[in-house]
């Protein structure tokens, strides 16, 4: 199961390959936002309290194209082999 603040590895996309820690989780929709992951851009409009302008900024993920790395596991396998 994908939780908050575990590394998972992203399976397809523009981003394929691609290591990161899961920032916030939507369980409604099954998605996912990870760091450094599916940048997008958002135009921002001028207010009178901030600035506008262009900002990236992490966009959601499918779950099912998202791989939980438990480096644990590898650990423990890697002593059983012994």
């Amino acid at each position: 199961m994908i939780k908050k603040g575990l590394k998972v590895k992203v399976l397809s996309g523009k981003d394929k390959n691609k290591e990161g820690e899961v920032i916030e989780i939507n369980r409604s929709k099954n998605r996912a936002k990870v760091k450094d992951i599916n940048i997008v851009k958002k135009h921002v409009k001028t207010t009178k309290e901030k600035k506008g302008g262009i900002f990236s900024k992490e966009s959601f993920i499918h779950i099912s194209n998202l791989k939980l790395i438990d480096d644990n596991l590898k650990t423990k396998k890697k002593e059983a082999k012994k």
